[in-house]
């Protein structure tokens, strides 16, 4: 049985992964470039880089194709075109990139280390009214909040043996 981590590095060997600064680098010079954020709308609401768009990762193939309820025609005439699909943290954006590519998007790449890289490197994210998202704020809001319950089962106490 594959873990999360393991899809993850599995996705790896066939997706391309770019850099906070290799994004701000592409935003620059390529006025074309879709920003494909994954995340839920909740997350993206609180905050999200200026002209992306957001798919949820759960809808995403049916947003990919045409005549879907979900279709998003930026995204689904885009195969050609330079996209770079973001998340939180560079994880769900590798799973979406390892779909597109079989649903035959050619250019399109993973944001590693997610939104929060690119806070973490100094780049803006906005707000839904379009307020620059204080950075001190940003990093609470990516900050994991994973609960006890949440945490393998065993673990603590594996931990605590010599």
């Amino acid at each position: 049985m594959l873990t999360f981590n393991d899809l993850i590095q599995a996705c790896l060997a066939e997706v391309r992964e770019i850099m906070p600064w290799d994004l701000a680098e592409r935003m620059e010079k390529n006025p074309g470039l879709l920003i494909l954020d994954v995340r839920e709308p909740y997350e993206f609401e609180a905050m999200h880089i200026r002209g992306s768009v957001n798919v949820p990762r759960g809808i995403l193939e049916s947003a990919c194709e045409w005549d879907y309820d979900e279709t998003l025609p930026e995204l689904a005439s885009a195969r050609q075109r330079e996209v770079v699909v973001v998340c939180r943290s560079g994880r769900r954006s590798v799973l979406a990139v390892a779909v597109m590519q079989q649903l035959g998007y050619e250019n399109a790449v993973s944001l590693k280390t997610g939104l929060r890289g690119w806070n973490d490197y100094e780049e803006p994210l906005f707000d839904l009214t379009g307020d620059v998202v204080d950075e001190d704020a940003a990093d609470e809001f990516f900050t994991s909040r994973i609960s006890p319950s949440q945490r393998r089962p065993g673990l603590e106490d594996r931990q605590k043996q010599p």
